[in-house]
């Protein structure tokens, strides 16, 4: 294993942070597999399940079980990590530009398509090859201006050549589930089966230009803009995993799911060693678009009929808003049939809050389909 520690630009007098990073494997060697955790700093599960992801590595490297490449980095978020307000964690959004730190990454296809549109050809390896090269130029071309993209640059910087890359997320109060484009969902369809998720939402370009969409959106948006002149490949498969809840940060948990993610590197064979049996999966993957999200019309005292995890007919109540000055109880129900998978961790509603996503199987919703 080999250490990285990358200097973030300073923003401030006397202030420097730094991004660490843990390579296992060979540099450049195949299959190539990123993972990073806690993007949006305050999600602490994933940061407690890349700590026991790492032991299990460093065990298969000292085995001589690497057989590809694996970065991971347990602290994806330096800069929101060190803010607080209030005594509360601020990680989702810079302080500074109000900016989600999941949010506005660059858009690979309009950056490279005019550099290589004319050096592709009929070999889909080359053309892999030298879309990856070009990205990699881009990359290095970029001269960061602030503290948040050059953040941003080295988390891509790593990633972008992967052939796998896995977000460690969470939600509020929320069961196992996972977002990914749909051109990814045969080549993560294991990891679903192996974490047990009671969700997967895909789409294909969700909107606000997210990290995980960033890495995989480049293959199929060239496919599509070239009309499939070439032979272009899904060569990146991206997920964001969301790692139950908040307050889901205990051993038990983050173990388990560590295990799951090793278990599917050893099926990427990034990893060597017998390959656990891949259980049944627990949910149908289901498009994003069809995604209820629950949005509360009136402020007041938010009380829960529904937990994450429960499926919901139509028409179920989810929850109630209660106004006790006015006497008044607003209910809100589920407009489409579906799990429940994630609910806010506030009990206290505003208008326009996001109060629980519910999948749906049908497609009703457009535009920007993911929340602030």
């Amino acid at each position: 294993m080999q250490r990285h520690d990358h200097l973030l630009r300073t923003q401030s007098l006397g202030s420097q942070k730094t991004l660490t990073s843990f390579h296992f494997g060979t540099p450049g060697a195949r299959p190539k597999v990123y993972i990073q955790a806690s993007l949006h700093a305050e999600e602490l599960p994933g940061m407690l399940a890349a700590y026991h992801l790492r032991r299990l590595l460093e065990q298969a490297e000292a085995q001589g079980q690497i057989q590809g490449e694996i970065i991971l980095v347990p602290v994806a978020n330096p800069m929101g990590l060190a803010q607080r307000l209030d005594h509360r964690p601020m990680g989702r959004f810079e302080l500074n530009t109000s900016e989600n730190f999941n949010r506005h990454y660059p858009d690979f296809c309009a950056a490279v398509l005019p550099l290589v549109q004319d050096k592709l050809g009929s070999d889909a390896a080359h053309n892999v090859h030298t879309i990856r090269q070009a990205v990699g130029q881009y990359l290095q071309n970029w001269a960061p201006e602030t503290e948040l993209a050059s953040q941003r640059k080295i988390l891509t910087s790593m990633a972008f050549d992967a052939d796998v890359v896995l977000d460690l997320h969470c939600d509020c109060e929320a069961v196992m589930h996972m977002y990914a484009e749909v051109p990814c969902w045969p080549t993560l369809e294991p990891l679903a089966r192996l974490l047990g998720t009671q969700a997967v939402l895909l789409a294909k370009n969700s909107g606000g230009l997210s990290f995980d969409e960033c890495m995989s959106g480049l293959w199929w948006q060239l496919g599509d803009k070239l009309g499939n002149a070439y032979p272009i490949p899904q060569a990146c498969c991206s997920t964001t995993v969301e790692l139950r809840g908040e307050a889901e940060v205990g051993h038990a948990w983050a173990q388990a799911d560590a295990d799951a993610i090793f278990a599917y590197l050893q099926h990427l064979d990034v990893v060597g060693g017998t390959k656990p049996a891949l259980p049944a999966l627990a949910c149908a993957a289901t498009p994003l678009a069809g995604a209820q999200f629950v949005k509360s019309p009136v402020p007041g005292v938010l009380v829960f009929a529904a937990k994450p995890g429960d499926h919901l007919a139509l028409g179920d109540l989810v929850c109630e808003v209660i106004d006790p000055i006015g006497n008044t109880v607003h209910a809100l129900r589920a407009e489409v049939p579906g799990v429940m998978y994630a609910r806010t961790n506030e009990r206290y509603a505003t208008p326009g809050d996001d109060l629980a996503n519910i999948a749906g199987a049908v497609p009703f919703r457009t535009g920007n389909l993911l929340g602030a």
